[in-house]
Order: C-alpha cells, then structure tokens, then sequence
C-alpha cells in the first residue's frame, strides 16, 4: 500500500493553511526583480482558483454535477500555488491565507441563502433525500469539509498499476458508453446513496465504481445467479445486512438507498477483517468473503496484487477487482482522460399524481429534454416498487426530480402532450387487425341455372308463418380473460381499457405487484371493452 504520511497536495488545504501560518515569510529578503514577477505570477494564479472555485460553487447551488469537479479541481490548484509560494523567495504565505477565509465566507453565505423551492405546489421536499451538496443550511464543519481534498484519498488507498490502467483503457474504450450511463443513474440516485457510504467513511468513488460493474447503475438489473439491485446482492448475504422481501412482497434488494446502506456496511465489514485492504475487500465482495479471509490469513497480509495472493482467486474476480478501481479512478479524475459526464439536475422532489399513469405514459409525456435517454430510467431507479406498465392510482407520491417535477406539470397533466402518451398508451395491436365479415349472398346466378334461379326467386304464394313471441333477453355471461406469456396487469388493463384497481380487486390481486401468472383466467371487471 502507499505510504501513509499524506503529501503536502493531498494534506486538507484548512490543516495546510494553519500550518502555513508558521512559515515565516520573505518579507525581509531582498528580492529581485526575477523573484518578485514569480511572485505576482503565483498572485495571479491563486486569484485564477478563487474564481474557479467560485464558479463552481455557483455550479453546486445549481444542482450542476460539474460544480463538484470543478471545485476540487481548484483546490487542487490552490495546493499548487501554495506549494511553489513556500518554495518561492519574496512570496508571503499569509497574504494568500486570506484566500481561505473569503472561500469560507462565501461558502456558508451561498449555503445558508441557499432555500428556494422550484417544484411548485405539487412537490414535498424529502428529507431523508437530501444529500451533503444540497443540505438546506450546512453547518460550519460542512462548509469547512468543502475545503478539504478528501476526494483523493482513494487514490493513496489503492495501488495504480497497469492492471488497472489496463481497467480505464476498457472504460475508455468500447465500454464508455456503459461508464457514461453508470455515472448518469448514479448521479440521479447520489442523493439517495452517497450519504449511506459518506457516514461511514467510504469513499464515494469506490461506490461508482461497484455500482458501475454491478448494474451500470440499473436498480432492477438481476443476474442469473440470483444476485440483484444495483449492488447485485445474492439472497443470503442481503438477509445478513437486512435486504430481502418486505411485508408488500417487495425485494429491498431493488431499493437503492437500502442497498446502499448494505453494501457499506458490507465493505467496511470486510475491511475491518482484511486490514482494510481495498483490493481485497473488493475481491470479497466479488469472489465470496469466505475465500478471501481464508487467502489473506495464510499470505501473512500480503496485498492483493501478489502472486501467490492474486492467483488464488478465479478469472472472474481478477477482472472485477481492476474494473472497479478503474471506474472509481476515471470518476476522480474525468479530466485527465479527456471525459465529459453528462450534465444531470438531479435535485430530489416528488410528485403528486394528478391522474392514474404508468411510467411509460410519463416518459412519452415528459420527453427527453435536457437528458440523451429520456426519464424511463430515471423514474424506474427511484420507484422500484412500480412496474413499467402498471397502473399507478392518482394521488400517489412518487419520487422523481425538479426537472422531472416541472416537465410534469407542463405537459403530463392535461394538454396534446398528455393526450398522445395515453392514446399511445392504450393502443391495442389487435384493433389494428382488419376482418371481414361473413360474405351475404347477392341471388346472382349463371344462365340456364334452373335449380339456382328457383332457389333465388323469391316464394310468392308461400304462407307467411305467425311471428312467435320474442324471449327474454338473457343476462351475458362475466367476460374473462386467459392470462398469456409475458401479459401484466397492467397490459390487460390497457387492453380491454379497465380501470386497474377494479380490476385488481375483483381477481383479489394486491398492489403494487399485481402478481399474476400464464393460464390464470381473469374476471373482466370495470372493462369499456
């Protein structure tokens, strides 16, 4: 593992800016001309980052995923400037302290102003959501934390080798697209996530990176092997850290922030045992924890990275191990290999259904704006408990976005918009299906066709019979319907334009997973068709 003793660019610029305090300036010196333009050069480029961090902090009460980035690439700067000013004749360390206290001012300032509500009416602040960028008034500790480069100290945690170079070279490659959909779900759920991992002290890189070669950060994704969620727990290991069915039937595996909660407390779990070792922990979480603890006891607490350590785990976990850290390292630093992430105003709000919908109705109506997929998967990861298709009552609350909020309410609760996805919604392919009705016979007939124009000419003299007394009409029959492959409710409702709770209730199916199965003959209830 790397050295402990932190370099003076990963040490946290307030602890830096007090021990800086001691250094005693070059006032006193003589300093030349060369010196004194390297010192106003170094002016100049600490006022650079104060206006960059500035700007990102502007970025940050926007809910813009770059003002993070760009704010720790500025403190990055400003460790740099301070490092060439203490080796810098002439350069007075305490004039640049003052830097520190105006970033810090105007940090807990922006912070503390930092209340308005976008959404509306309709939305309810959650905040249990609320995540450490988006803290309604931060405390002095979280405005001082903004100051620290904590979101570094993974790089001194893990080893940057050519196994994982080899991890970013995929990620950049013919696996980016699958890194810039990863970052984009995860960005919406961060809000949810990241603060389960951050009170425990983890790194959220390492969290982007599992979840990124888990699921790419799709809450339903489901393996073969039973693993599931976004963390891609398997049955008896999320029973352990409290995943699984709940009372409704729901399988809390697909929740993201309970799996969020499981899987930090799995890998500061696994650490714990194997001295916390990333590389390790990370070979547990893939590889099974069993053989991980049995390999680390007999190697004596060689790392990972050692033969006889490496090459006791299967194929499978020498990949994943890299994989992650590659994820990880390529979401620290974006910028060195060129990435733009996708811009996401992932600010949490819900929403108030005004009308039963579905999801695929709320994605045809909210469009694509501001996104490169639409909100399908945005809506599907924070409302798991809801099929694709199925019905969701009115004056349910789901979660959703401000962005999402206001698409919402301009075009999906009346209007063409609003119109179009429930017509598109509730086409049915079998309407589309011409057939013709049964031929009537025209008394057309060849010539010299005795017999056929007999039969034509119509009875003349023949008795008319007494016309008999119609029968009461007979009550029709319940109409029902043969469940088929790959049918939901939801699809049936649609069909046969059924209001879904009725029909729920007359076939005593319980929401929200209207569990239904092939063969299974459903009462058509509260049907138009």
């Amino acid at each position: 593992m790397p050295a402990s003793v932190p370099s003076v660019r990963r040490c946290s610029l307030l602890v830096a800016a007090s021990l800086l305090i001691a250094i005693p300036t070059a006032h006193a010196q003589r300093v030349s001309a060369r010196d004194k333009a390297r010192v106003e050069a170094i002016e100049q480029r600490m006022a650079a980052a104060e206006k960059r961090y500035a700007d990102a902090l502007l970025l940050v009460a926007n809910a813009d995923p770059k003002g993070t980035a760009e704010g720790n690439a500025a403190l990055e700067d400003m460790e740099d400037v301070i490092n060439a000013c203490i080796g810098q004749k002439g350069c007075q360390v305490g004039n640049l302290l003052s830097t520190y206290k105006r970033l810090l001012k105007k940090q807990a300032d922006d912070s503390a102003g930092d209340s308005a509500d976008e959404a509306g009416d309709t939305l309810e602040a959650d905040p249990d959501h609320v995540g450490p960028l988006v803290a309604d008034v931060p405390e002095a500790a979280r405005a001082a934390a903004l100051l620290n480069d904590h979101r570094h100290a993974f790089d001194e945690m893990v080893e940057y080798n050519p196994a994982i170079q080899a991890g970013i070279r995929r990620w950049l490659t013919d696996m980016r697209p699958a890194l810039l959909t990863s970052y984009e779900n995860y960005m919406n759920l961060r809000a949810v996530m990241w603060p389960e991992w951050e009170k425990r002290g983890l790194p959220e890189a390492l969290l982007f990176g599992i979840m990124a070669k888990e699921s790419n950060g799709r809450v339903h994704a489901s393996s073969r092997a039973g693993a599931a969620g976004l963390m891609q727990f398997m049955p008896a290991t999320g029973r352990r850290f409290g995943l699984g069915p709940d009372g409704s039937g729901f399988d809390t595996r697909f929740d993201a922030r309970s799996a969020a909660e499981a899987s930090a407390s799995y890998m500061n779990e696994r650490m714990g045992q194997l001295n916390r070792n990333i590389e390790l922990a990370l070979a547990a979480y893939n590889g099974g924890e069993g053989r991980a603890q049995r390999v680390f006891n007999q190697g004596g607490g060689q790392g990972f990275w050692t033969d006889s350590i490496y090459n006791q785990f299967p194929g499978e976990t020498k990949d994943y191990v890299p994989m992650v850290i590659a994820a990880a390292w390529i979401f620290l630093h974006p910028q060195q290999y060129g990435v733009e992430f996708p811009k996401v105003n992932a600010q949490p709000a819900t929403i108030r259904l005004a009308r039963s919908t579905t999801i695929y109705e709320l994605t045809i109506c909210l469009g694509s704006a501001g996104t490169r997929d639409g909100y399908m998967r945005v809506l599907r990861n924070l409302n798991p408990r809801y099929e694709a298709d199925g019905w969701i009552p009115a004056g349910t609350t789901i979660n959703a976005t401000t962005r999402i909020a206001g698409l919402y309410n301009r075009h999906c609760v009346n209007g063409p918009r609003a119109d179009l996805a429930r017509a598109l919604i509730t086409a049915d392919v079998n309407a589309a299906i011409k057939r013709p009705q049964a031929a009537s016979y025209t008394g057309n007939v060849a010539v010299g066709d005795v017999q056929a124009m007999q039969a034509a000419a119509p009875a003349a003299t023949a008795p008319v019979a007494p016309a008999r007394p119609a029968r009461p009409a007979l009550r029709p029959a319940a109409r029902s319907y043969k469940v088929a492959k790959g049918d939901t409710l939801g699809r049936i409702a649609a069909r046969f334009q059924c209001e879904l709770p009725a029909l729920a209730r007359a076939n005593g199916l319980r929401a929200p997973a209207y569990a239904i199965k092939p063969g299974q003959a459903l009462k058509l209830e509260g049907c138009d068709r």
